[in-house]
């Protein structure tokens, strides 16, 4: 499938009319007549998802190069703050307010889709010239459905970071397995010293952690096409594995980790790694810089993510990218935006400044991708029987509410108010009641 088509930049949308730059004089009317037409105005409401302040002045740089070179295109950016952006786009989606580019995430396109908030790409995909360089997984992740719905602005594989020095001053060895992860995290905790083996993320975005441990434990079980099931149909969080995985989970929370860290996010639990509180962080590339600004050199080394039981890590590579609104007034010229920003030279200077993995083949020759903390990515890459991806339940309506929903109760079950069966009862029919909904 190609992604991505140079659409032209006509199209319905308010017209208006265009004002003089600022300090220049407007023509005489005996000045000569244009028998060109006048480029039509168009103002694009567009909004993010993965807000962060040195995200959104990198794309608001961007928006600002697109619209220098198309003056007839104006570009409003919203950027809500990251853990309320998702709750704000449904909003304004089912409100059907003036929108025309969003942030869709791997985690709610098959919602979006659904709901028929999303505009089919295909169409456009067909003439773009760069689609030829997009890489297979960019392409795959931007679908549902058959069809394309938008085009990965970055894409994300986690990998364990640690504090290098830690572990030499406790003479620990680098974990491979989340029962090491765990020890090792136990060994470097001290609490009266605030220093905490493990950075927890207990809060938005929880799920990424011990959903990746239950699938370790099941690796031999899961069906690798559709997550979260087993080969036969059954879920994953109705095994004994599931159960194991769980309680180890709690164990790295209750004994290595800071009490506060149940309510922690991605920033906390980001800050608390590199101000020196956390000795391991568990997190996809885009934290690469801000580790790298904020931290010695010396002292943060990367590593492949753990294995499981059975000497195995079952990873997905998640993705962002841009997406074009099915009520859209100015279609042609959001798409004009979304392959702008989407182009080799814009893409690639865009993950090299956030840390994330490109999109197009051609950046991924850079040496810059090659050296430092992506070689462990490329390193995992190569080691596909070891490290064996799998495919996420992105087509099931309900994963974009998977992660509020498991993150209440992994909470709950961290507190001690709910035990590990009756959390994974739960969990089990949920995911029994989508692939029940699908089947419709």
């Amino acid at each position: 499938m190609l992604l991505g088509g140079l659409a032209g930049c006509s199209g319905s949308g308010n017209t208006s009319t265009t004002p003089a730059p600022g300090g220049s004089t407007p023509a005489s009317s005996d000045a000569p007549k244009s028998t060109e037409p006048a480029a039509k105005q168009v103002t694009l409401q567009m909004i993010e998802s993965l807000t962060s302040p040195e995200r959104t002045k990198l794309l608001q740089d961007a928006i600002g190069r697109f619209q220098k070179d198309n003056p007839n295109i104006k570009v409003e950016l919203i950027s809500p703050p990251f853990d309320q952006a998702d709750n704000k786009i449904r909003t304004m989606l089912a409100a059907k307010q003036d929108l025309d580019i969003l942030e869709v995430r791997d985690l709610n396109i098959a919602e979006y889709v659904n709901n028929g908030y999303l505009e089919p790409l295909d169409s456009y995909a067909s003439s773009w010239a760069d689609s030829k360089t997009l890489s297979g997984t960019s392409k795959v992740v931007g679908s549902t459905s058959g069809k394309l719905y938008f085009i990965a602005n970055a894409l994300y594989q986690r990998q364990m970071f640690y504090r290098k020095d830690w572990f030499e001053a406790k003479g620990l060895a680098v974990p491979k397995t989340w029962d090491e992860l765990v020890d090792a995290a136990k060994k470097l905790t001290e609490p009266k010293q605030n220093r905490y083996g493990f950075s927890f993320r207990g809060g938005p975005g929880a799920n990424g952690n011990f959903d990746h441990m239950i699938y370790d434990y099941n690796d031999k079980v899961m069906n690798l096409d559709d997550a979260p099931f087993t080969k036969d149909g059954k879920t994953i969080y109705g095994t004994p594995e599931a159960k194991q995985a769980l309680e180890l989970y709690k164990k790295l929370y209750k004994e290595a980790s800071p009490p506060d860290s149940i309510n922690w996010g991605f920033q906390d639990q980001v800050q608390a790694f590199t101000s020196g509180v956390t000795g391991i962080l568990l997190q996809d590339p885009d934290v690469i810089k801000v580790l790298q600004d904020k931290m010695d050199p010396k002292t943060l080394e990367t590593a492949a993510m753990p294995l499981g039981p059975n000497g195995k890590s079952l990873v997905s590579t998640g993705a962002a990218g841009w997406g074009i609104t099915a009520n859209s007034k100015n279609k042609n010229e959001a798409w004009k935006l979304i392959s702008y920003l989407s182009s080799p030279k814009e893409n690639t200077e865009f993950s090299k400044q956030i840390g994330t993995i490109p999109i197009h083949t051609s950046a991924t020759a850079d040496t810059f991708f090659q050296t430092g903390p992506y070689k462990t990515l490329l390193d995992m890459t190569a080691k596909a029987d070891t490290f064996i991806s799998y495919t996420p339940p992105f087509k099931y309506p309900g994963n974009g509410s998977w992660g509020e929903l498991s993150m209440k109760g992994q909470q709950s079950y961290l507190l001690d108010k709910k035990s590990a069966d009756d959390l994974l009862k739960e969990w089990d029919k949920f995911w029994q009641d989508q692939q029940a909904g699908m089947k419709k």
